[in-house]
């Protein structure tokens, strides 16, 4: 929970949460737990409800005017409230549901600060709107510098796929000049978005609409351009309500060759 008398800025509420989350789902961990059935294949299990009832509890408490929408409890507070976060509790069920620690919790205010946690590294990236971090326990907070060096790139194949026949993220690991520069991977949760503003990824690609204010993709989008990261729809264009997937690429020569492929 936030100590007002330490801190009381946004950054700290959303790494506040993320933390909180992250603490329920690692202790939740290999357990058996119940799924809930949302439909065409996918659920929640009972840690992705309770890691977003705790993060509530520390948003509430710090920003009581604030609403919040969350994945899986939809939205709360005030329907005039000025501000509004967005809550992800786990992102990557299927992959906790079956033993893979590759998830994240992700906690943003819309338009200003984010935090997603990697509830088993411990790290948190972080945003106050402005510059980016990683806070590892026990160091110093240090700054996330982007980089494609490592010429990995996560592709997200879950459907829907809502930009096809014109756009295919599988097409695109196929294309002659992305096995010649790239290597794909496929983490499937948006811990990836945050890996790119790491440097531990070149970019992060997926279809979809508009991911601006989505649960699962804002802490991300934030923390990736907080960083330095190029952060477009797959069509080049800005995000917004017009917008189509996400490309989030280190630098600029990466983004533009990822963007040439999939025109082509």
């Amino acid at each position: 929970m936030i100590d007002s008398n330490v801190s009381s800025d946004d950054a700290a509420v959303a790494i506040a949460g993320a933390r909180a989350g992250a603490d329920v789902v690692r202790g939740m961990y290999g357990r058996r737990l119940d799924r809930i059935d949302k439909g065409a294949g996918d659920f929640a299990t009972a840690a992705d409800v309770e890691a977003e009832r705790t993060i509530l509890g520390v948003i509430r408490a710090a920003r009581p005017d604030d609403a919040v929408l969350g994945e899986e409890g939809g939205r709360h507070g005030a329907t005039d409230a000025v501000r509004q976060w967005l809550v992800d509790p786990l992102c990557g069920t299927l992959n906790y549901a079956v033993g893979t620690m590759l998830v994240a919790v992700n906690v943003a205010l819309r338009d200003g600060a984010a935090a997603v946690a990697d509830p088993f590294s411990g790290e948190v990236f972080f945003t106050d709107g402005d510059a980016a971090w990683v806070r590892r326990d026990g160091a110093d907070d240090a700054p996330l510098t982007p980089t494609p060096a490592t010429r990995l790139v996560d592709v997200n194949l879950d459907p829907p796929f809502p930009n096809a026949p014109g756009f295919r993220a599988v097409d695109l690991l196929a294309h002659p000049e992305f096995v010649d520069r790239f290597r794909p991977r496929v983490v499937s949760t948006t811990l990836a978005l945050a890996w790119v503003a790491a440097g531990r990824r070149a970019a992060y690609v997926t279809d979809g609409g508009d991911l601006s204010g989505s649960v699962h993709f804002a802490a991300g989008i934030a923390v990736c351009r907080a960083a330095g990261c190029i952060v477009t729809g797959i069509d080049g264009a800005p995000i917004g309500e017009a917008g189509r997937g996400l490309v989030a690429a280190a630098d600029e020569e990466t983004h533009g060759l990822l963007m040439s492929m999939m025109r082509s």
